[in-house]
């Protein structure tokens, strides 16, 4: 769902967190066989060719990894394990619509593994194909029916096409373990939210906010369902906690800024957009408060959680303000993971209007990488960062897209910022795990691996521990025979 205006970032699926799964899906894969030092009758051996293209893949030699793989399925056709590592380094070449048919021939030749499934669903959701990733998904989910991320990904498929009542039946599912982390909890409230059960809405983001009281999107949230209960007393009490918390994220200051304003504060309103840098002191409304030029009713329907009826109220809006950078930038977060082209435009039109909003630039460069044009958003994310050194989503964007580029000496910086800036976080232990791995420094991408494991959730990171427990095996093997690049004691990397 949308936030409520003039915030620019709808709640939905960010493209950050979008990318960091796609790449946690198909960046590196392990599937460890028995290491072969002499080549006697390899030719003609599957394992021992497979096993060349493990090593391959491991130092990041795709084409040789793809040769490997070719060769041993040429001499064995069915060999499942040979079939899923081609069509994951085709992925890795851009080559999608190969990869496709990879994983759907592994998938044929190995009907339970669920690891080609979850694949190939996460392949097609990033094609924009979701309603032919759905089936694969639930295919997924009935080889392991706790499968949480599976669940997930399909309650976000079914809340970005409005079908509440299926996104709330599923995360209803993955809120039955004791254990759904909040982000789960949170896809309830907003499939609650979104079929307007208020009170289920509110009950669901108490649960998230016992689990983590500082959790700003579901403070928000309820402030938001307070507000449209007229329950504003307490709708103040979450937004002067919710302030307290965004730090320099103007997305955040602009959505705290327009509920202030929806309880009657525009004062307040103004002074935190003020503070973010939203609005100038010269550029307040008649009244002092926020205000885009639309009747009541297009105001109420561009925050509406249906998609399909948020969007066309913005345009509708945008043709009625004209220029309005803020409403440019809203559509570039509405249509970045339905329309990609659109997104960019819509984005890049916003930060012509105002080239200093690191706000836009950031979504910029969010719409960059969702269009995989990773060389030019690094270059909007240099300026990003210099400009908001503390930005955590242009930190995350740029790693993506260093790691995308195979530029790991670039991208390990950035995701060891990512840990230093919120160390309980898992998924920056794989990256950097893996780009270690690929750099052939693999002393220190088997205590980046052992460190992502000791911190990975089994059922949110199911799909990487699986790779790297079939990883380690080999990569234990290489590290005893001597193999890697070494450093000397306090080498750094040259960058």
């Amino acid at each position: 769902m949308s936030d409520p205006l003039p915030s620019c970032t709808p709640l939905r699926t960010s493209p950050i967190v979008f990318m960091v799964a796609l790449l946690l899906m198909f960046a590196f894969s392990g599937v460890t066989l028995a290491q072969a030092d002499d080549a006697f009758g390899e030719a003609a051996d599957p394992v021992r060719l497979f096993e060349r293209g493990q090593n391959a893949h491991a130092r990041g030699d795709l084409a040789k990894a793809l040769e490997f793989y070719e060769e041993a399925i040429k001499v064995r056709p069915e060999f499942p394990e040979a079939e899923f590592q081609r069509a994951n380094v085709l992925v890795s070449l851009g080559r999608k619509v190969e990869a496709e048919a990879g994983f759907r021939r592994t998938i044929e030749l190995k009907k339970g593994w669920s690891l080609p499934y979850s694949a190939l669903g996460t392949l097609l959701v990033g094609l924009n194909r979701d309603s032919e990733a759905e089936p694969i998904l639930r295919q997924a989910l009935k080889l392991d029916v706790q499968n949480n991320l599976a669940l997930r990904m399909l309650a976000d498929i079914r809340l970005r096409a409005g079908d509440a009542k299926e996104a709330l039946k599923l995360t209803q599912t993955a809120t039955s373990d004791d254990d759904a982390p909040a982000a789960t909890w949170m896809l309830r409230a907003l499939a609650e939210r979104m079929s307007n059960d208020k009170p289920a809405a509110l009950a669901s983001l108490e649960h998230i906010l016992k689990l983590e009281p500082n959790n700003l999107s579901a403070l928000m949230e309820r402030a938001e369902i307070r507000i449209a209960m007229e329950d504003k007393p307490r709708a103040l009490e979450d937004l002067a906690a919710a302030e307290k918390l965004i730090r320099g994220d103007k997305a955040a200051a602009s959505r705290v800024a327009a509920a202030y304003d929806l309880t009657g504060k525009p004062e307040e309103a103004r002074r935190i957009a003020q503070s973010a840098g939203l609005i100038s002191l010269s550029q307040p409304s008649a009244d002092g408060s926020i205000k885009v030029g639309g009747t009541a009713e297009e105001i109420e329907a561009a925050n509406n959680p249906d998609p399909t009826i948020s969007t066309k109220a913005l345009e509708s809006l945008l043709a009625k303000n004209p220029g309005n950078a803020m409403l440019m930038a809203r559509l570039g977060a509405a249509y970045r993971t339905t329309n990609p082209a659109r997104s960019l435009d819509f984005y890049r039109r916003a930060l012509e209007v105002a080239p200093h909003n690191v706000d836009y630039a950031t979504g910029y460069s969010s719409a960059l990488v969702q269009a995989r044009r990773f060389g030019d958003a690094i270059a909007v994310l240099r300026q990003v960062i210099s400009a908001a050194p503390e930005n955590y989503t242009a930190h995350a964007n740029l790693a993506t897209a260093l790691y995308a580029l195979k530029q790991y000496p670039q991208a390990l910086p950035e995701y060891e910022w990512l840990l230093r800036a919120k160390p309980e976080l898992t998924v920056p232990h794989y990256f950097i795990a893996t780009a270690h791995d690929y750099l052939g420094e693999y002393d220190e991408a088997l205590t980046a691996y052992e460190l992502f494991l000791a911190h990975a959730d089994p059922k949110t990171n199911q799909l990487e521990i699986e790779k790297v427990n079939l990883r380690l095996p080999s990569l234990r093997r290489q590290i005893k025979l001597g193999q890697g690049v070494k450093r000397k004691p306090g080498q750094t990397r040259k960058p």
